[in-house]
């Protein structure tokens, strides 16, 4: 198949395909809500330290919590948070297993079951393989800029940061020729390195023809910008609802109203992101399928 003929099918699959969206959806939902959490404590960290120049702690929003409110209020607040975050880091790694294959087997033609089981199945393989690049995603990057710019003085905090910088570059060049590992790992069932290592030798084997891949890198760049914006925008709508509207109503009523809007418009915005999540996805699981098709390069036989 030709780059565009990929591409067009894996579009087809994604509008026709409600099931692999479900699953894309999830995904979505919980890296936003995850995202939103991360980044909203580096806003108040750099709120605090531009307001009154001495930074602030990292368990101050909870310390504050504790002293204002019930005791048993606090508990159900942070036993709650802290269950959302489990759930949001976690199941992105379960979703994608379920939506590689059952792209294959939309590809495929062939029933489309076993989400959960493929989820499941293939779910720690594929958080290994995403935690060998955990430094490639922006909201990481930041959260370690931000602890070194808070703890860490004189020169060491320069190249700490510099250091930072090339970690997130290196993991995101072997982001790119790890591309096919999650493919191998749920549809040839291979074992993590051995999947790594297939995905080195297709991206590095068939170069020449896979460089319809810079395309698919500028829509993967288009899905994390308009998640990045939407991460930045949303606490600012809600922020800036919620204190326009304590000037007619009560505090209570104002942030709750802000925080049902604040909900609504994550599902709004998880709903398109999975339309691209999907997309991007199906795209390397077909170009996997057609080049396994084809014989190895390094094989004479």
């Amino acid at each position: 198949m030709t780059p565009r003929e990929i591409i067009a099918s894996a579009w087809s699959i994604t509008t026709r395909e409600k099931l692999i969206r479900r699953w894309s959806f999830a995904s979505s939902f919980c890296e936003t809500l995850l995202s939103l959490k991360f980044l909203s404590y580096q806003f108040y960290f750099l709120y605090r330290y531009f307001s009154d120049g001495t930074g602030a702690g990292f368990f101050d929003i909870e310390i504050l919590l504790f002293d204002r409110i019930p005791f048993w209020v606090f508990a159900t607040i942070i036993g709650t948070l802290a269950t959302a975050v489990f759930i949001e880091f976690f199941v992105p790694h379960l979703c994608l297993g379920a939506i590689i294959g059952l792209g294959a087997r939309a590809y495929r033609r062939e029933d489309m079951k076993g989400g959960f089981v493929l989820g499941l199945y293939n779910f720690f393989p594929i958080f290994a393989i995403h935690e060998f690049l955990f430094l490639s995603s922006i909201t990481t990057m930041l959260t370690a800029t931000s602890l070194v710019l808070r703890y860490v003085d004189g020169d060491v905090k320069f190249w700490s940061i510099i250091g930072i910088a090339v970690l997130w570059t290196v993991t995101n060049i072997l982001r790119f020729f790890f591309s096919f590992a999650e493919e191998g790992v749920v549809i040839e069932k291979l074992g993590i390195f051995a999947s790594i290592g297939k995905s080195l030798k297709l991206i590095i084997s068939h170069l020449g023809r896979v460089m319809f891949l810079i395309l698919l890198l500028v829509v993967i760049s288009l899905r994390i910008g308009l998640n990045l914006v939407m991460v930045i925008l949303l606490p600012a709508m809600v922020i800036g609802l919620g204190l326009l509207l304590t000037l007619i109503l009560s505090p209570a009523m104002s942030y709750s109203i802000a925080g049902v809007l604040g909900v609504a418009l994550i599902v709004v915005a998880s709903y398109f992101l999975a339309y691209l999540h999907a997309f991007k996805q199906n795209v390397w699981t077909i170009t996997y399928l057609e080049l396994m098709k084809e014989k190895e390069l390094d094989v004479i036989l």
